[in-house]
């Protein structure tokens, strides 16, 4: 039984199953979350028996195993994990203005299938548990230091590996971990869910009233273009997509944000961004412009800056809110839209469990 694919509220009921006191739940979490120390040996307020839990699984604290770690020239980190049973997930670290950003991965692979994906290409090995989804946090705060003038993660956003909301029932429990303040403690509005537009899903997440902010994948004005890029758009129309988006809760300044990558000579024209505005007139939201992050063998080309910039200028003459966003990490490979990860002949180069 891994205690990371519990809510740290029910660590105690957990604990006093094991006849233990309950208030030892709050200090592994304490040790787990705020230490970032999975070492039951580390953990130097807990009594022998707790620890001989700990260490021979029965309540488990068990990661994936590290992979790799790669930094990239503007300081974005790529990190790789094992799972236990061999597929391998990638997560990104982003440091941008006084912050830093983590992207979380939520499956290993995607069945999604956007053409614009480089994780597309592994297609869906098999959702994450939330132990896996936390392990990443947990992997990444370690590779920021523990010191006190280390810096920390304060942004999430899940927009890596795989479509989140396909993967509600590890999603919502993970972010309750990430929000408790026996878990990492982090405000839920500085927390993203990005899809690709699952309808059904975009409602549940609204109804289980985690407070997160919703992203959505649209990259295209209308259905026809979008069923090319996207294969989704075959089964949930950008009408369907905007009536759930209209119905998903919103806290006072908080907006929507619409994902468009561009693409060049498919959906950078000036029409194409004349009707992006006029579409998204209605909605209290934004739109984030990312330009095509190119990797091998892709069928599309990243678009020349100046049709960048007019694309962004268009939306800001018809009142559209909308950024560009800033490519970090490409020579890594760590971009949006670039992970991918192979099966085979992966080597372990530490293990994830250890403290």
């Amino acid at each position: 039984m891994n205690l990371l694919d519990h809510s740290p509220t029910r660590w105690g009921d957990l604990l006093e199953a094991q006849g233990q006191p309950a208030y030892r739940g709050r200090q592994i979490a304490h040790w787990v979350f705020k230490r970032l120390t999975t070492d039951p040996y580390s953990m130097t307020n807990l009594p022998p028996a707790v620890r001989r839990l700990i260490e021979e699984g029965t309540l488990s604290l068990a990661l994936p195993s590290l992979l790799s770690s790669e930094s990239a020239d503007d300081g974005t980190c790529k990190i790789a994990l094992a799972l236990a049973d061999g597929p391998a997930i990638e997560s990104v670290l982003i440091p941008r203005k006084g912050q830093m950003t983590l992207c979380l991965s939520t499956q290993a692979g995607c069945g999604i299938g956007c053409r614009f994906c480089r994780t597309a290409s592994m297609g869906l090995i098999r959702n994450l548990t939330v132990s896996e989804i936390l392990a990443q946090w947990i992997v990444a705060a370690r590779q920021l230091g523990t010191s006190p003038n280390a810096p920390r993660i304060d942004h999430i956003v899940f927009m890596g590996m795989g479509e989140p909301l396909a993967n509600l029932d590890a999603l919502i429990p993970a972010i309750r971990a990430l929000t408790h303040p026996d878990g990492v403690g982090l405000s839920p509005r500085r927390i993203t869910v990005s899809t690709s537009g699952l309808v059904p899903r975009i409602e549940a997440l609204g109804e289980a009233n985690t407070g997160v902010r919703l992203a959505v994948s649209l990259c295209a004005p209308d259905d026809a273009l979008r069923r090319t890029i996207m294969p989704l758009g075959r089964i949930y129309p950008i009408d369907q997509i905007l009536e759930a988006c209209r119905r998903f809760p919103l806290r006072n300044r908080d907006r929507i944000t619409f994902e468009y990558v561009l693409l060049a000579g498919v959906n950078d024209s000036p029409e194409m961004a004349r009707a992006l505005g006029r579409l998204l007139a209605p909605f209290r939201s934004k739109v984030n412009i990312i330009p095509f992050n190119p990797f091998p063998g892709s069928p599309y080309a990243r678009p020349s800056e100046a049709d960048v910039v007019r694309f962004h200028e268009i939306l800001g003459g018809l009142h559209i809110t909308a950024t560009v966003r800033k490519t970090m990490g490409p020579d890594v490979l760590a971009a949006c839209g670039q992970l991918a990860r192979e099966m085979e002949s992966q080597k372990v180069l530490t293990g994830g469990d250890t403290p």
